[in-house]
């Protein structure tokens, strides 16, 4: 800690109702607990939590970390018995802060923010119920704190992430359980809310909590907003967090494989921060191969095999032994193929839509090469290597009907990608007509490719009879995901 954010520190503890209300006390220690929490050293930020406990072993703040400990142990492990060694400690640590001084801002907003980190992890393990109600508590705790201390900054954290996940959440069991509490969101206030954190906490004395902010607010945009402007915004707001920051590493590379940034995501995950003092974090391994692999770079079954040999979890086990086949395929070796796709059908759980779609993949046979390479060129943001497979070609060069709209639907995404705004809407218009009627995702996300085009050309009324094409279409992959984005395109339209 330099020595101005000492003083700041230092000023704020004697100054300011944020930092020490009480027996919650954001001192020091719990400062510089948090701080190794959000740069993955978890055993400093123990460290930390044990000091202020002999010190001060009634600070209500101590739970709390405790908490992000867990928090971070389990989305770091994806380990279920991780998971279900760690969740008994919730009720402890509610009860602890239930007991103190219900006129600090931190009484309510502490109780929320536990019980918003357990919901986010219950969903991660398909505990859908129990992850609703302490969605449904921690909104109520937040709305309450925010009538009480309308200047306490960090309840729009929590209602910022509430807002914005339940704005866009797609049909499924978390959505069914949160509808029976009345629970709704609004997508845009949220971002909106983030976004004002963003730019307002480096200027505030609530400054520690930045690169909180940024974590989700990262998220919210990649993952729940599907914003075209993800990738723009996370480098931006990462810029200012220090380069010994695993987390930031993990954000960044994150960010930029979900945004075609494949080459960007390499470099950041060569120069990770490495140590002993980092909690083992093995799904940069795993996103480190989708990198390389996106550019048709074999060697990246070294880093899936990494992966698998280190990873204790649930989740993405499927997903990475889908790609060790589509590594063996690419190389010649069909037998090799067919062994990895067993194994992601046999091996690893499908919590995760990744894995579910790895699962069905692997089960559905052998892929086409040059669509694969299509595929993975296009999702790296290697567009002209992508439409120098698929130029020369045409659809009825394919026999089957998953292929011939599969083509079209690959050529419409590089066209767009590429500026190529007719050959595009051509392309997804094939792709609709021949796969209407198909399981595949593939017609479904054209109409709603061609809403957002549509959208970006200010042509509304074709923009919403696109969105409204990709919502008809039902009993295809990723129906739930693909409809609430189609919703979501329609509500801006009606805005």
């Amino acid at each position: 800690m330099n020595k101005s954010f000492r003083f700041f520190v230092t000023s704020a503890l004697l100054l300011s109702p944020l930092f020490s209300l009480a027996n919650f006390d954001f001192n020091n220690n719990c400062l510089n607990a948090y701080k190794s929490i959000f740069e993955l050293k978890l055993g400093n930020a123990r460290a930390y939590i044990s000091t202020e406990k002999k010190q001060h072993p009634n600070n209500s703040i101590i739970p709390l970390l405790e908490n992000y400990v867990d928090y971070f142990t389990v989305l770091t492990s994806e380990s279920k018995a991780d998971f279900d060694r760690l969740k008994g400690n919730k009720s402890s640590r509610l009860d602890q802060i239930s007991d103190d001084d219900k006129n600090s801002p931190y009484y309510l907003y502490a109780q929320a923010e536990i019980n918003l980190q357990w919901a986010l992890i219950r969903g991660r393990f398909g505990e859908y119920f129990n992850a609703a109600m302490e969605v449904k508590r921690a909104n109520s705790l937040l709305q309450e704190n925010n009538k009480k201390f309308p200047n306490f900054h960090l309840n729009l954290k929590g209602l910022g992430l509430i807002n914005a996940v339940l704005g866009n959440l797609p049909d499924g069991a978390l959505k069914t359980a949160l509808s029976t509490f009345g629970i709704k969101g609004n997508l845009q206030s949220g971002l909106n809310m983030f976004e004002k954190l963003a730019n307002n906490l480096p200027k505030s004395t609530y400054e520690p909590f930045y690169e909180e902010v940024v974590f989700y607010y990262a998220y919210v945009l990649t993952d729940v907003a599907h914003s075209p402007q993800a990738y723009a915004k996370t480098m931006k707001y990462t810029e200012r967090i220090a380069d010994t920051s695993l987390l930031k590493s993990y954000l960044q590379s994150y960010v930029c494989i979900k945004n075609s940034h494949s080459d960007e995501a390499i470099a950041i995950l060569a120069k990770r921060p490495e140590g002993g003092v980092y909690q083992p974090f093995p799904y940069l391994d795993y996103l480190e191969g989708i990198a390389h692999l996106n550019k048709l770079d074999l060697n990246a079954a070294t880093c899936f095999n990494r992966f698998l040999q280190a990873t204790k979890g649930v989740n993405f086990v499927k997903d990475a032994y889908l790609h060790l086949g589509w590594i063996s395929l690419l190389k010649g070796d069909k037998a090799g193929y067919t062994a990895f796709a067993a194994k992601a059908v046999k091996n690893g759980y499908t919590y995760m839509e990744k894995d579910k779609q790895a699962k069905g993949e692997a089960a559905a046979g052998i892929p086409t090469v040059d669509l694969l390479k299509a595929r993975l060129l296009f999702d790296g943001g290697y567009l002209n290597r992508a439409l120098q497979l698929l130029d020369d070609k045409k659809a009825t060069d394919y026999t089957n009907d998953k292929d011939k709209t599969e083509f079209n639907y690959r050529l419409g995404r590089v066209y767009d990608d590429l500026g190529k705004d007719e050959q595009a809407l051509a392309a997804y218009q094939e792709t609709i007509d021949e796969g209407k009627n198909l399981k595949y995702y593939f017609a479904a996300n054209a109409a709603l490719q061609m809403g957002k085009l549509y959208e970006r050309k200010k042509n509304d009324a074709k923009a919403k009879e696109a969105f409204n094409t990709a919502i008809a279409m039902k009993n295809h992959e990723f129906e739930s995901s693909i409809e609430s984005q189609a919703k979501a395109g329609l509500r801006r339209l009606a805005n």
